[in-house]
């Protein structure tokens, strides 16, 4: 398999990247920490718009950047397509031309992206005509999406390109993006601080905290690892890969199938027996001995066993618990509810599962 390997060290006003990084040159992989981490940063040092004194970078065979020995690739010659937060689209031409601009670059003997191809893949057959000023945000971000691949690169860089962008526009781009690797088999390199847009995107994730990588590694492994609780805040918690079961429209509710065990989420636009990715934040998740003796308004409700307990730090009031419900999930509890479950490891018991995060 092919690998982006990288190592770079970046000092600017007080702030410090010391990143090095080992991921494959396939799928779409996420760079993700809270704002400040030095995502942005780590970005723009892969294309080359940043430069790092002993910086790093090797795409498969290809090395693009050693400073130790005097190589370094200019970002033209990467070949690397890149996304910002805003669209910067060329206010004077029109969208054809926007499009066109990239195409251009590229003689037609080397390209590996066809026109009609992103034409259809986001749909931006009709705005061809229509100038830059006549679209909507989400509508530039598509084009400059599109503009980026038609440069025919090997690897698209997308640096934030939804912060922009409202609620209901970022699920309509959404889908878009989740096609670029599917239907053109071509490699992502996306950057967020927003783990619900990651979820539908990236297999793998490269966890960044304080310009460093804190883990490197398959998404549904680095969200459920102990290990990673702390940098992860209040988003930690369990990604777990569900199947449609189910849908009751009486309720607006749809059963998923994890494992055997049914898990209830709002009514979603989804095919029964298609696979959906869901997250369970760790501090939506509550624990008790025995199955709820009577009705209660939390529908999902569990069998879990215990498989690790994070280390209690006396400082902390809570305390991070693994379980096992057919796939990793972690639990957020106080360290009084520890020591009252008297919980240990390979102990069974029940998950009470207050929301549900879609991806």
């Amino acid at each position: 398999m092919s690998r982006l390997q990288g190592r770079f060290h970046l000092q600017q006003a007080g702030f410090t990247l010391a990143a090095e990084f080992d991921l494959p040159a396939q799928g779409a992989s996420a760079i993700f920490g809270p704002s400040g981490a030095g995502k942005s940063t780590l970005l723009r040092c892969i294309a080359g718009l940043e430069r790092s004194p002993g910086g790093y970078l090797r795409l498969g065979d290809e090395l693009l950047q050693d400073e130790t020995l005097g190589i370094f690739v200019p970002p033209y010659k990467r070949r690397f397509g890149f996304v910002f937060q805003e669209p910067r689209l060329f206010s004077h031409l029109s969208v054809h031309g926007n499009l066109e601009y990239g195409y251009k670059r590229v003689a037609p003997g080397q390209r590996t992206v066809e026109w009609q191809q992103v034409v259809t893949l986001l749909a931006l057959q009709p705005l061809l005509a229509r100038t830059v000023s006549h679209l909507s945000l989400g509508e530039q971000q598509r084009v400059a999406i599109g503009r980026a691949l038609l440069s025919s690169p090997r690897l698209l860089l997308l640096d934030e390109p939804l912060a922009s962008l409202d609620e209901q526009r970022k699920q309509e781009i959404i889908p878009y993006i989740q096609r670029l690797n599917h239907e053109l088999h071509l490699p992502l390199l996306y950057v967020s601080h927003s783990l619900a847009e990651i979820l539908p995107l990236a297999q793998t994730l490269l966890l960044l905290s304080h310009g460093t990588v804190v883990a490197s590694g398959p998404l549904l492994e680095v969200c459920s690892d102990l290990r990673w609780a702390d940098s992860l805040g209040a988003l930690a918690g369990a990604v777990l890969e569900t199947r449609v079961a189910s849908h009751d429209h009486d309720f607006g509710l749809t059963q998923l199938d994890l494992h055997g065990q049914p898990l209830y989420v709002p009514l979603q636009n989804a095919a029964v027996g298609s696979e959906l990715r869901v997250q369970v934040l760790a501090r939506n998740v509550a624990l008790i001995l025995e199955p709820p003796t009577s009705a209660t308004s939390v529908l999902n409700v569990l069998q879990a066993t215990v498989m690790e307990i994070a280390e209690a730090a006396v400082d902390q009031h809570a305390v991070q618990v693994k379980l096992d419900v057919g796939a990793p999930l972690l639990a957020s509890i106080s360290r009084k509810s520890l020591h009252t479950l008297a919980l240990v490891p390979g102990q069974r018991l029940y998950v009470m599962i207050k929301a549900v995060s879609m991806g």
